[in-house]
């Protein structure tokens, strides 16, 4: 059993953690043009050849991502309020699920112009991810009815 100081060191980590990744997230995706452009000049000739697909996808996948970390970022405050059953996060748990599906749903579309088995890695990720958070936002759901009802109980 982890005790309450454990607990609380473990929710400020993931915290920080979650804030430190979408900074960083953020610096990555106004990059990606120019990193991009430099691994097809050195690396992968493919990229080269599929520069503005691999932009797109990359851009529309990093606003994605950015969107889940920040997701995440409002659903710890709950946490550290320890009040996580909210409709809000029921929410936060949708916007994910649909953000998880466009990530699958740009990756397939790389996939089938430039196919790599990481981008079919990819795409069964995010497609389980998005499959997840709508499951955890209905179970979220049925708790937000449940304290409310006893909320109302005296």
């Amino acid at each position: 059993m982890i005790g309450k100081r454990s607990e609380r060191r473990l929710i400020l980590g993931t915290k920080w953690i979650l804030d430190f990744m979408f900074v960083s997230g953020v610096i990555v995706l106004l990059m990606s043009p120019f990193l991009l452009q430099y691994a097809g000049d050195h690396f992968a000739g493919v990229i080269r050849e599929h520069y503005i697909l691999y932009v797109a996808v990359y851009l529309i996948s990093g606003v994605m991502g950015l969107a889940i970390v920040f997701c995440l970022r409002k659903m710890m405050k709950t946490v550290i309020s320890q009040d996580c059953f909210v409709d809000e996060n029921v929410r936060e748990l949708k916007i994910m699920g649909t953000a998880s599906f466009v990530i699958a749903a740009a990756f397939l579309v790389k996939t089938i112009f430039a196919g790599t088995v990481a981008g079919v890695v990819i795409i069964v990720v995010f497609f389980i991810a998005a499959l997840f958070s709508f499951v955890l936002a209905g179970v979220f759901s049925e708790a937000v009815r449940y304290k409310k009802e006893n909320d109302l109980t005296i």
